[in-house]
């Protein structure tokens, strides 16, 4: 279970992989590669070397979904325990930067190939925010947030491209990842007095 940064969690924990994967092995030897989480307005050429210089990936989170197989089953235990279990999909896109097509090629691929070899998020990969008060000592805690399973999404080209034409860039090499389940936790729920007595009135019909 999670609090309301799990899905910031989850961006961090992706980011702080690929980074990882980069510095121990370079996609493109001899060049320094940089993972970056970004917002949909970095993605311009101006913006993107504020963040990547020359070499790197950006992930962006496209899509909030709610996860249709699981949403039936949590909103059955919330109803039980009095608390909110919020089951979602985030949605990913991939891009990666650099000076030519082969080194572009050579920092996506190697990107998938870690996304390949670590398909599940857990334990000591998961990212853990610092809470920011003690106020917050009944939120749920991300060190406590089970799996995430990061698969590579199958979506049509033509879905993609119009993905571009909402994005503040022309088309890029990209590729679509989603992370589920993602499970947002409301605060710890308010015991209820039991009910003990009930006033029952049956009206019969004139």
């Amino acid at each position: 279970m999670a609090g309301y940064y799990a899905i910031a969690a989850v961006g961090k924990s992706i980011e702080r992989l690929l980074a990882a994967a980069f510095a121990e092995r370079e996609p493109v030897p001899g060049k320094v590669s940089k993972a970056a989480l970004v917002r949909t307005e970095d993605l311009t050429d101006i913006a993107v070397k504020a963040w990547i210089p020359d070499y790197g990936l950006s992930l962006l989170l496209l899509r909030v979904d709610f996860n249709k197989t699981m949403r039936a089953a949590w909103s059955a235990a919330g109803h039980a325990d009095g608390r909110g279990y919020l089951a979602l999909d985030l949605h990913y896109l991939i891009t990666p930067w650099a000076a030519n097509a082969e080194h572009q090629q050579m920092i996506l691929g190697r990107a998938m190939q870690v996304l390949e070899e670590t398909p599940v998020l857990t334990g000591p990969l998961i990212y853990t925010p610092p809470l920011p008060s003690p106020a917050y000592d009944d939120e749920p805690g991300t060190a406590t947030l089970d799996s995430v399973q990061l698969t590579l999404e199958e979506i049509s080209t033509e879905a993609l491209m119009r993905t571009f034409d909402s994005l503040p860039c022309d088309y890029k090499l990209s590729v679509p990842y989603v992370a589920r389940v993602v499970r947002i936790d409301t605060r710890i729920a308010r015991p209820r007095p039991p009910v003990v007595d009930a006033n029952i009135r049956l009206r019969m019909p004139v």
